[in-house]
């Protein structure tokens, strides 16, 4: 009888220990064990009326997490994502789930593939291509050539006074690898043209942060990985693609049930699908192997441990366009900023350069 409390209460110990260390929560933990929010909110509405709310900010340094979450308040309206979530939402979270995980790249949300891209993407690749052939291939497209050239008239990139007037003066101008730079953007960029009744000035924040993170992920590849720039790029540009999918699909299900949108809620939801969806649409687009895997490194519980080269240049450029949006609205001073690239892994006199570029960005 004696030996058998003894093990009863042995066992009662262990359940205990383990209980315990289950219920411990890492002060920090992003880089290494990414939340999947729209999971979370199901598995707690077995046993519970509401579903848990973001993960506040950590009192240990401003790291990605706490860049992530301000970068939606601000992006939100200013909505604050530290309060619990309703659980009426949680059909919201579901529907917009399924609906993401069938035809994302439904005309309603996805844009068309550019006709051009594989070709553009060929001919930025090769060595022998010349500043006419990419030119005339350009062309073909009167769309992606009035975009180019719109961005190419832009405070960013306008060399000089005079205007430019056609794509052939846009290559002379701006040289080879200057258009390279602006051909991605003028592919996706109309996209974020959207209008929402609800957090109406979310596609334009969206925007700023893919062309910030575009660039910052170029630069990166460039100086820091060696990398394809051109490639980085462009993932930078589809992760925005699949932000303002997710956003514009989750507001269609609030509309269709009459309920007012949550941003908490979007929040979540941006957070657990961005990156699956963009990987999507880059497969959709026929875009490498490399490209894939790094978006595939984006995506919660399926990468972000340890990402290739791209996968490394498109983190740290989002991370960025994060800390560069918050920066220029005053939310955070450039002490912090700096801090929290030095906390990626980002000291030294290159990083400072691809800050100061940053700085001086015009969207």
């Amino acid at each position: 009888m004696g030996r058998t409390l003894l093990i009863l209460v042995l066992v009662a110990a262990i359940a205990l220990v383990v209980w315990s260390l289950r219920r411990r929560r890492p002060a920090d933990r992003y880089d290494a064990d990414p939340v999947d929010a729209s999971r979370a909110m199901r598995d707690a509405l077995a046993t519970t009326d509401e579903v848990p709310a973001l993960a506040a900010p950590s009192s240990d340094g401003f790291g990605e997490r706490e860049a992530f979450l301000r970068f939606h308040e601000l992006a939100l309206g200013g909505a604050k994502l530290e309060g619990p979530i309703l659980a009426d939402h949680a059909p919201v979270v579901a529907a917009v789930g399924k609906t993401l995980a069938g035809d994302v790249v439904d005309t309603r949300y996805a844009p068309r593939r550019p006709l051009l891209l594989p070709q553009i993407m060929r001919a930025v690749n090769d060595g022998d291509t010349s500043a006419r052939e990419l030119a005339n291939l350009i062309s073909q497209d009167p769309a992606l050539a009035g975009n180019l050239l719109q961005f190419a008239n832009s405070p960013l990139y306008r060399v000089n006074a005079q205007a430019v007037e056609s794509v052939d003066r846009a290559v002379t101008m701006l040289g080879f690898d200057g258009i390279r730079s602006l051909i991605a953007t003028a592919l996706v960029q109309p996209v974020f043209r959207v209008t929402a009744a609800e957090f109406s000035g979310y596609p334009q924040a969206v925007w700023e942060h893919t062309f910030r993170s575009a660039s910052a992920a170029e630069a990166h590849a460039a100086i820091i990985e060696d990398s394809d720039p051109f490639a980085a790029q462009l993932i930078a540009l589809v992760m925005g693609l699949g932000a303002i999918i997710v956003f514009r699909a989750t507001l269609d299900e609030y509309a269709a049930r009459r309920l007012r949108p949550d941003a908490a809620v979007i929040a979540s939801l941006l957070d657990a699908h961005t990156a699956r969806v963009a990987r999507r649409i880059a497969d959709d687009w026929e875009l490498s192997g490399r490209v894939l895997a790094a978006l595939e490194d984006q995506v919660p519980d399926l990468g972000m441990n340890k990402p290739a080269s791209l996968g490394r240049s498109l983190r740290f450029g989002r991370l960025v366009g994060a800390l560069a949006q918050l920066h220029a609205q005053g939310v955070i001073d450039e002490a912090a900023v700096k801090s929290a690239i030095a906390g990626h892994g980002g000291a030294g006199a290159h990083f400072d350069r691809i800050w100061t570029r940053q700085t001086q960005l015009r969207t």
